[in-house]
């Protein structure tokens, strides 16, 4: 058996299980960055469910299914003896294991929220705006969350609303932007609008969001294309709410497939409040007030625009329509990178770096998992890894979130991963589990 030290004061061994290498985690110590929990012994499971831990402050395990594991005494009981009830499993559990990869160790950590029981529900965390940052133990905090981890990647930098559709309570919040402007690493298969969505019922799936959105006025009826999205389509028409407090106009900047394209030579925007139309004018910027909203168009979206004027009668209707046909209550943007149990095929086995991510088991649990990186004791993992740690954690389908300096997970009020960056990153949404 060969050991390392952890990041985290970890003393870490190896152990071969049916000739495998198999990480144990023995111990674990706070670090400066995050308190860490009590820590699981894990031996990780083949292919499909596993059982699951707590911390609870003992010292737990994880054995694969057909294995064995006892305490205490090991004698008969008789046949007529009665039996105890089963105490039931802990809702929400957290564990931290230790992975061995190619490049070297990692640490992961990882929360499994059955949300078939009444008292857990999963929720956005968001600020009062789309483009509102906290991080995400702030999120945490003010939603009073027992679990929540990063969510969407986001147009860091400039408006830092997320790239992807998001849901909070069943409100529509953003679709999608041009898939050529998703700040997110390329995932065969991906589709604009994907997200990993929950129902009223508390059911968890992989789904995709769809914009169904219009303004009907006395010259017909125009489609809008995106709601509250930081990158508007080349020709095409954005509508902006209450939800929105960027800058309006350089969201009709850069084309489809670069954000630092030049702006649209065509930009305009429409308010239309109560039913009429109160504004035509240039794009513009801030806060928009309650019951307002307003159609910003570049190119042919700018000049079908302009043939409204101010007192003219303008429906707008907007929805965001689900694949599956069951409306979200909660959505949030993200990748799929492992369905019906196997990773997604062609994804990245090269770049390494910390990592969020989300799945479901086929019994309607939600998994929640980050991988540490950019450091010497934890050298952070590639997509197809993600996807692998996903299915060891017992999830059929998941989805690869931001990463990167964001991968933050909160449990209990704590940090516990390691986080890259020196500060919590800001992030503009959170998917977290709360206890009703």
């Amino acid at each position: 058996m060969a050991g390392w030290t952890g990041s985290r004061g970890a003393a870490v061994a190896t152990a071969v299980v049916a000739g495998l290498l198999v990480p144990v985690t023995q111990q674990a110590s706070a670090g400066p960055a995050r308190v860490a929990p009590p820590v699981a012994v894990v031996v990780p499971a083949a292919p499909g469910p596993t059982a699951e831990t707590a911390s609870t402050g003992e010292t737990v395990s994880t054995v694969a299914l057909g294995s064995t594991a006892t305490s205490g005494s090991t004698g008969s009981t008789g046949a007529d003896a009665p039996v105890a009830p089963a105490p039931q499993a802990p809702a929400i559990t957290h564990r931290e294991e230790r992975v061995d990869t190619p490049a070297g160790p990692v640490t992961v950590d990882v929360v499994v929220a059955d949300l078939n029981r009444a008292e857990l529900r999963a929720t956005l965390f968001t600020g009062a705006t789309v483009g509102e940052r906290s991080s995400v133990p702030a999120h945490a905090q003010r939603g009073g969350a027992a679990a929540a981890i990063n969510g969407d990647f986001f147009d860091l930098g400039r408006s830092n609303a997320p790239a992807g559709p998001s849901v909070r309570d069943g409100r529509a919040l953003t679709s999608a932007v041009p898939p050529g402007r998703r700040l997110a690493p390329g995932v065969p298969g991906a589709e604009q609008g994907d997200v990993l969505a929950v129902d009223d019922d508390g059911t968890p799936r992989l789904d995709r969001l769809t914009l169904d959105a219009s303004a009907t006025g006395p010259q017909g009826r125009l489609r809008i294309d995106t709601l509250n999205a930081y990158a508007v389509p080349v020709g095409g028409i954005g509508l902006f709410t209450s939800d929105w407090a960027g800058d309006r106009a350089a969201t009709l900047c850069g084309s489809d497939t670069d954000r630092n394209a030049p702006c649209a030579p065509d930009r305009v925007e429409v308010v239309v409040r109560d039913g009429a139309v109160t504004a035509v004018r240039p794009p513009g910027g801030g806060a928009i007030p309650a019951g307002d909203q307003v159609l910003a168009g570049r190119d042919q979206g700018a000049a079908a625009l302009r043939r409204l004027a101010v007192g003219d009668r303008v429906t707008v209707r907007y929805a965001l329509t689900a694949a599956s046909g069951t409306p979200p209550r909660t959505a949030v943007g993200a990748s799929p990178i492992l369905r019906d149990g196997a990773p997604v095929a062609g994804l990245d086995a090269r770049s390494r770096d910390p990592r969020s991510a989300a799945g479901l088991t086929a019994q309607g649990r939600l998994i929640l998992l980050t991988a540490d990186g950019r450091e010497s004791t934890s050298v952070g993992i590639t997509l197809a890894e993600t996807a692998e740690q996903l299915r060891r954690a017992g999830a059929v389908d998941g989805v690869n979130l931001d990463g990167g300096g964001s991968s933050t997970m909160v449990f209990r009020g704590q940090v516990v991963n390691s986080p890259s960056e020196d500060a919590y990153r800001l992030v503009p949404n959170a998917l977290g589990v709360v206890e009703n």
